[in-house]
């Protein structure tokens, strides 16, 4: 059974005991792993590991060994309560092996967990947990946290009381944050208030908070292409002390432009468009970049890789003395303006 990324959420917090397991899949790892810890330890319990009710493999390991997932879903615990079967990294390699698994698992064997990265449609080992009446199937993609996945990660790190101010900045910090480094500044927060009754405010955030944060080219990009001009300057500060250089900016911003015009391009519109791009675009990104082809249109975005082409050439012309990144950014926003352009 397929579950939609708020069903997802729900689940790994209070799963059904009873169920046959639940395959975790995406391309970030970290954002995989903590779904899976989540998951494991509303099924176990926090003994559950100490207890030996908790079976871990790797994928690559199934292959030399192919009766090791049976073994580890059929053995018993000296200790009561419910098992799991952990298998890290599956790959389609191994698909054989959880088939078997599936096909032999009986009420009350272990649950199987089974993580794996970006997985095609047509991978075996998704269309299995896909369609079994009995089994999960969750993608997790790089989109960021809802309003009750911060809450969520607040309640785990104890703190309640909190304060709008607060939970505003919270949920800024939480989409520059990977999911890890949030989990790690809550806890951080967490200690900072130990002992103090009052609630939470933005000084405390600001006081926790890493001093820097990571900023990645997509980033700057969406922020163009949605038209929030607004935004850039904040983020090129973090891309220029990354030590992000113009040239590969522009040429970044030139492809995912470029792209887009494809798209809009498309007779058949612009979800058709990004439908046929190859390597094809999934989940919450494939919808994001459908937005801004449909927002743009390709006169728009003819307009767009001017600039970018200009500017490009700007930066590699031996006259031009202005900083280089004050171009692009300068680029950048004059894009971002005339995508609000009606």
């Amino acid at each position: 059974m397929k579950l939609s990324p708020r069903e997802a959420n729900g689940y790994f917090t209070k799963p059904d005991p009873n169920r046959l397991g639940c395959l975790i899949y995406g391309p970030d790892a970290m954002r995989v792993a903590i779904k899976r810890q989540d998951l494991i330890a509303a099924l176990i319990g926090p003994q559950g590991e100490d207890e030996m009710r908790l079976t871990r493999m790797q994928g690559g390991e199934l292959r030399k060994d192919p009766a090791k997932l049976i073994d580890a879903l059929k053995a018993q615990s000296f200790f009561p309560g419910p098992r799991v079967a952990f298998v890290e990294d599956a790959t389609e390699t191994v698909a054989k092996v959880i088939l078997d698994a599936v096909d032999a698992w009986e009420e009350g064997d272990a649950q199987l967990v089974i993580t794996a990265g970006q997985l095609k449609p047509t991978s075996k080992i998704r269309k299995l947990f896909e369609a079994h009446p009995r089994a999960y199937a969750a993608a997790i993609y790089d989109d960021p946290p809802s309003r009750e996945e911060i809450e969520d990660t607040l309640r785990k790190a104890g703190l309640k009381d909190i304060s709008q101010d607060a939970m505003q900045d919270l949920t800024a910090l939480a989409r520059e944050l990977d999911p890890g480094d949030f989990r790690q500044t809550m806890e951080k927060l967490a200690l900072y208030k130990m002992g103090d009754a009052t609630p939470l405010a933005s000084e405390d955030v600001i006081a926790c908070a890493p001093t820097s944060t990571e900023a990645d080219l997509d980033d700057v990009l969406n922020i163009v292409a949605e038209g929030r001009a607004q935004d850039i300057a904040p983020v090129m500060r973090k891309l220029r002390a990354q030590g992000v250089q113009p040239v590969g900016l522009c040429i970044g911003a030139t492809r995912h432009f470029r792209t887009l015009y494809t798209a809009a391009s498309d007779p058949g519109g612009a979800a058709q468009g990004v439908a046929r791009m190859r390597p094809p675009v999934f989940g919450p990104r494939r919808d994001r970049m459908i937005r801004q082809a449909q927002k743009w249109g390709a006169y728009k975005l003819e307009d767009a890789l001017t600039i970018l082409t200009d500017t490009d050439l700007t930066l590699r012309s031996a006259g031009q003395k202005a900083p280089d990144m004050a171009l692009v950014e300068r680029a950048l926003i004059k894009l971002a303006m005339l995508a609000n352009r009606r």
